[in-house]
C-alpha cells in the first residue's frame, strides 16, 4: 500500500523571522507588507498572535486591534527560500522522491521505505524533531495513502501536529469535516456544493459522480475522487530555486559616527551572513554593502573578488574597504547592511594545510549548532558599540545575534534598500 508524507511549516514566515530574530521568540509577529505602498496585510500571524484573533489576509490596522503588542516585519523571500532548501535536504535524507508543494510545504514519497527506516510514525517523528533541532522551526506532518490524504491531515493537527489517515480512516476521519476542508474546494465552488445540499466531505463521497460531472465536469470528478481519499499523481521530484544571495541589516540604535563602533557592527554582520552561508552549503564571491544615514540618504557598493569564501574576515575586510571608500567622513550612520553573493554550493572544497580557518569555523558551528548562536562571540562584541535595545533593555547585539530589524537576504539583481 501507497504511503505519502506532507511536512507542513507552521507559521513559515513568522517562524524563520523568529530564528533570524531570537530575541522575537514567544512573542506576536506579524508579517506584513508596507501599508504606504498598497501592501498592508498581514502575510503570515505568529501562533502567539494567531491566538489574539489575527488572521492571514487581515488589515495591518485591524489586526493591531486584535493584537496591539503585535511586532511587525516586512517579508523576506529570499530568507524565506533559504530556509525551505535546507528543510529539503533533510526531507531527501528520508526519500529521493521529494515535491516541494509550496515554499513552506513538500511531499514525500515514503512506500518502500518501512524496511530501511521503520514505521511512517517513526519516520515521521524523525523528521519533526530533525526540522526543529536542525532548522527552529516546527512543522505539522500528515501521512496517508495518497497526496490529497496527507495534505488534509497535515491540517488537522496545527501546530506541531502528527496525524497518520489509513485508508479506512476516511470514513470516520474526513467525512464529517465541513466541505470547505476539502482540498480543491475554494469559495466559489464551496457556495455551489451547498446550494446542492452538499455540507460536508462525506455528503460529497456519497454524490453520484455522473452528476457531479454533468454540473462541473472533470473538475467534480476530480473532487468525488479526492473526497473519497484517491489521488493517483505521483510526487515528483523537483528542486526549488537556489539562494542568490545572502545578507543580514540591521538598524543601529542610535546614529554611529565613529569608525571604531561601525567596524564592530560590521564585522557581527560579517559573521551573521558567513554563518548562514556555511549552513547551506554556500561559499560566495561578492561581497555588497548597504549603508543609511540619519537623513535617509542610501549607498550600496559591491566588490568581487577572486576566490569564493563563507569565512567572516574577508567578506567583513572588504565590507570595511567599501565602507571606508564611499561612505562620507563623519556622516552619521542609521543602519548598515552586509551580503554576501554569487553564491555556489561546491561538491568539493581544496584543503590546506597552512589555513587555520577551516578547522576553526568547523569548531565553531558545531558548538553553535549544539549549544545556540550566543554560546560563542567574539569580545569586541560586547563593547558600547554592540548594544541594541531590546523591550527597553539594552543588551549586546552578539548576545542576540541582530535583534532589531529583521535580517534581509539580498537578492541578486534586486534593489537592497529592503526593509525601509
Amino acid at each position: 500500500m501507497r504511503t505519502v508524507l506532507l511536512a507542513d511549516m507552521n507559521a513559515f514566515f513568522a517562524s524563520v523571522t523568529q530564528v533570524l530574530e531570537p530575541q522575537l521568540q514567544g512573542l506576536p509577529v506579524l508579517i506584513a507588507g508596507d501599508p504606504q505602498k498598497r501592501h498592508g496585510i498581514i502575510l503570515t500571524a505568529s501562533y502567539e498572535a494567531k491566538n489574539k484573533g489575527v488572521k492571514t489576509g487581515m488589515a495591518i490596522w485591524e489586526a493591531k486591534l486584535y493584537c496591539p503588542e503585535a511586532i511587525l516585519r516586512p517579508p523576506d523571500y529570499s530568507a524565506y527560500l533559504d530556509f525551505s532548501n535546507r528543510i529539503i535536504a533533510i526531507l531527501k535524507d528520508f526519500s529521493p522522491q521529494v515535491e516541494p508543494y509550496s515554499i513552506d510545504e513538500a511531499f514525500v514519497e515514503l512506500t518502500g521505505t518501512e524496511k530501511i527506516l521503520g514505521s511512517p510514525l517513526k519516520i515521521g517523528r524523525s523528521i519533526k524533531e530533525r526540522i526543529k533541532n536542525e532548522i527552529g522551526i516546527l512543522c505539522s506532518v500528515g501521512i496517508g495513502p495518497s497526496k490529497v490524504v496527507a495534505k488534509m491531515a497535515a491540517e488537522l493537527q496545527k501546530p506541531d501536529g502528527l496525524t497518520i489517515i489509513n485508508e479506512n480512516d476516511i470514513p470516520q476521519t474526513l467525512w464529517p469535516l465541513d466541505i470547505g476542508n476539502l482540498f480543491g474546494v475554494g469559495r466559489r465552488m464551496e457556495k455551489h456544493l451547498r446550494s446542492m445540499g452538499i455540507r460536508t466531505i462525506g455528503d460529497l463521497a456519497k454524490t453520484p459522480v455522473g452528476l457531479l460531472c454533468q454540473r462541473f465536469g472533470i473538475v467534480g470528478t476530480r473532487l468525488h475522487e479526492f473526497a473519497c481519499g484517491r489521488d493517483g499523481s505521483p510526487v515528483e521530484p523537483q528542486t526549488p530555486e537556489m539562494v542568490k544571495s545572502i545578507g543580514h541589516q540591521i538598524t543601529l540604535p542610535k546614529d554611529y559616527t565613529s569608525l571604531k563602533d561601525i567596524d564592530i557592527v560590521l564585522l557581527e554582520l560579517s559573521e551573521a551572513v558567513c554563518r548562514r552561508a556555511r549552513l547551506g552549503n554556500y561559499e560566495g564571491r561578492t561581497v555588497s554593502l548597504y549603508v543609511r544615514g540619519d537623513d535617509f540618504s542610501g549607498l550600496t557598493r559591491s566588490h568581487t573578488f577572486a576566490n569564493a569564501t563563507n569565512y567572516p574576515w574577508p567578506v567583513y575586510c572588504h565590507a570595511q574597504k567599501l565602507f571606508r571608500r564611499h561612505w562620507p567622513a563623519n556622516k552619521p550612520v542609521r543602519l548598515l547592511g552586509v551580503a554576501l553573493g554569487k553564491l555556489v554550493q561546491p561538491k568539493f572544497r581544496q584543503l590546506s594545510l597552512f589555513d587555520p580557518e577551516e578547522k576553526l569555523y568547523e569548531a565553531i558551528d558545531k558548538v553553535k549548532d549544539q549549544f545556540g548562536e550566543s554560546c560563542l562571540l567574539r569580545a569586541s562584541f560586547l563593547l558600547e558599540a554592540g548594544v541594541f535595545y531590546n523591550g527597553g533593555r539594552q543588551q549586546s547585539i552578539g548576545s542576540k545575534m541582530l535583534g532589531l530589524k529583521p535580517l534581509s537576504y539580498f537578492p541578486q539583481g534586486q534593489n537592497q534598500r529592503k526593509g525601509q
